[in-house]
């Protein structure tokens, strides 16, 4: 019989194997019986049984090992309880038995690992859409609740809800397959996972609209995610994608004044980036880069390095940025490449350089409702002392921006210009 104090401790080693294990679990449960819902359930079920047993028969030598088993054979008996009861589906426990048994359980490392990729990509599939992969990838493989995800999208929980139950049916009806791509599909399979990461760390790094610039749960989640992914499938585009997140948090103290304010990167103070964080990003896009596929995310952390390894703007090797943008266009060509593309221009050969690029970007109509073509517009003219010109393309910017700190930062430049 353990004592109080032991059967504390017991309760505490659940909460803390939920806390490391629980995701890993669930991607084995979902193989072994076939069905989300399902293994969501056999996973509380697995949890509530060990805060039952443990404390009075002690803990297993492999906790991840018991739940596993334990959840799969509640589930199985849970659907036996029901078919009994349900006459409409007499075959409902014999078919999911039929799946456990037909799917091998193996528990070694190695296997919880390759679930863990099954999942991802399952939930990154390209048959669903893709507001229902970043809720679904952040639901199952990061385990955040439909409130939590709610709040940093701006959006209603029950609307998340029902965007992840529809999800779940359609990987069910469709019989999207629980496994990782063949080397034929990788490529293009890839490119969906690695889109929903940087989605969901793009808008914890710079918010698209709301009262603040960055939410720092979700590039964490997203970096998280993207460690996960470099672990389980180490491929270049892999590690330039954890590169580049890694270099853009590094900054991520010094983008924002004390009282919430934007701070371009030119008047950022550079002591305040994280120098571990950017050694990290660093090596990981020289080795992303060594790689035969490295593609748009691998160019973008070398940009990002050469901005991190310059002391001060001054410094700052725009040749080399410019190269590296010029690869980005033949790679994974768009507008907004060649925007930043025009600002590098602007920064090597004089505001001019870059106005007369942009202007053309404008004029295409491309990006004529991108707030941040205008007020890059709007940056050169003031640079140029065009200040007519500059006001009305700040007042453009003006009427384009979602997020407030950009707001409050495009008036000071208005106000500036008097």
């Amino acid at each position: 019989m353990m004592t109080e104090q032991t059967a504390e401790q017991v309760r505490e080693k659940v909460d803390a194997v939920y806390r490391s294990e629980s995701r890993r679990i669930l991607a084995t449960l979902i193989r072994l019986l076939g069905d989300f819902d399902l293994a969501e359930d056999a996973l509380h079920d697995a949890f509530r049984a060990a805060l039952e047993q443990w404390p009075k028969e002690g803990l297993p030598a492999n906790p991840r090992a018991w739940l596993i088993s334990a959840g799969r054979f509640k589930a199985i008996d849970a659907k036996r309880r029901l078919a009994r009861f349900d006459t409409s589906q007499p075959d409902l426990a014999e078919q999911v038995e039929v799946h456990a048994k037909d799917v091998a359980p193996p528990l070694g490392d190695e296997d919880i690992e390759d679930d863990r990729l099954r999942l991802i990509f399952t939930c990154c599939h390209p048959a669903l859409a893709p507001e229902a992969r970043v809720a679904l990838t952040l639901r199952e493989v990061c385990g955040l609740t439909t409130e939590e995800i709610g709040r940093a999208f701006l959006t209603i929980p029950s609307t998340l809800a029902q965007r992840i139950v529809r999800a779940k049916a359609k990987i069910r009806d469709a019989r999207i397959p629980y496994q990782v791509p063949s080397p034929a599909e990788l490529p293009d399979r890839l490119e969906a996972v690695l889109q929903v990461i940087y989605l969901v760390f793009n808008e914890g790094y710079s918010a698209s609209s709301g009262d603040s610039l960055t939410r720092s749960d979700l590039s964490d989640e997203a970096i998280r995610l993207g460690r996960l992914l470099a672990e389980l499938l180490p491929e270049s585009e892999v590690k330039g994608l954890l590169a580049l997140m890694l270099l853009q948090e590094s900054r991520r103290i010094a983008r924002t004044s004390p009282t919430g304010d934007l701070i371009l990167l030119e008047d950022q103070d550079r002591s305040l980036w994280n120098r571990d964080l950017i050694a990290e990003g660093k090596a990981l896009a020289v080795r992303a880069l060594r790689g035969r596929r490295f593609g748009a995310y691998t160019l973008q952390a070398a940009i990002a390095s050469v901005h991190a390894e310059a002391p001060d703007v001054a410094a700052i090797d725009w040749r080399r940025i410019i190269g590296f943008y010029d690869a980005l266009m033949r790679v994974e060509p768009s507008p907004v490449v060649e925007l930043n593309r025009a600002v590098a221009v602007a920064m090597r050969d004089g505001p001019e350089a870059g106005l007369a690029l942009i202007d053309e970007i404008i004029a295409r109509g491309d990006l004529a409702d991108y707030h941040l073509a205008h007020a890059a517009r709007a940056d050169l003219c003031r640079r140029l002392g065009r200040t007519e010109e500059s006001r009305a393309s700040y007042e453009t910017a003006l009427v384009l921006v979602r997020q407030e700190p950009e707001r409050r930062f495009l008036k000071r430049r208005l106000a500036e210009l008097g």
